[in-house]
């Protein structure tokens, strides 16, 4: 009976909750395009950034990683943050650079039906919540009318957005919108029959790019596309 449980105990997550946890760990083998972690991401599909220790007090981010599984952790060197007032980083991974998992997990965009449902999860954890807004204002100069991983991936960039936490059908979701992977997944109940489409933002109509059509989908079946 003690080796069943056991072996339940080990089977369950390392963490409880919704929200995968920011992990702080360090490189211990470089290959050609992957790498080896000291301690492995929580959540298959969580992405990551590499930071080097150039001395002197000086850091940079060299590169992201994603992890696929604990044994397959791919490096995205043409990925790196970047700045227009930065030189390119270059630098090779070394072992023992440190590892950010979860980088940016703290900052959230929420795309959800409505504005009562949009209130009630801000209100329940305490995170850095991106508004839609921006999100709506960044597609509009994209010419883009409606969310996809694409589009999710670049906004994130740009913007500094660690996680898309995006409500469907009696369900939320979360995704790395690095990765392109979901990290998360959960039921919820109490919401709408219908959404604003394409998702929840202040704005009654962007008179801009694609984004001024309108979109007659309804809300949760473009949640379903992404």
């Amino acid at each position: 009976m003690r080796q069943i449980a056991l072996i339940i105990f080990i089977s369950l997550p390392l963490f409880a909750g919704f929200f995968p946890p920011t992990v702080h760990t360090s490189i211990s083998k470089v290959n050609d395009k992957s790498v080896s972690l000291k301690q492995s991401f929580p959540v298959n599909g969580m992405s990551g950034v590499v930071i080097h220790d150039y001395g002197n007090e000086l850091k940079a981010i060299t590169s992201r990683l994603v992890q696929h599984t604990s044994e397959d952790i791919q490096l995205i060197k043409s990925d790196i943050i970047h700045h227009d007032e930065l030189p390119t980083i270059n630098t090779n991974i070394k072992k023992g650079d440190k590892v950010i998992g979860g980088y940016l997990y703290e900052n959230i965009l929420l795309l959800a039906p409505d504005a009562q449902t949009y209130a009630k999860i801000t209100s329940m954890h305490k995170k850095r919540w991106v508004h839609p807004d921006l999100f709506a204002l960044f597609l509009s100069k994209e010419g883009d009318a409606r969310p996809n991983k694409e589009n999710l991936a670049s906004f994130a960039k740009s913007y500094q957005v660690g996680l898309i936490y995006i409500v469907g059908k009696g369900t939320a979701k979360l995704l790395d919108p690095i990765s392109g992977q979901y990290v998360g997944q959960k039921t919820m109940g109490g919401l709408p029959s219908k959404g604003k489409s394409p998702f929840f933002m202040r704005f009654d109509k962007i008179d801009a790019g694609w984004f001024s059509e309108e979109i007659t989908e309804n809300y949760y079946k473009l949640m379903d596309t992404i």
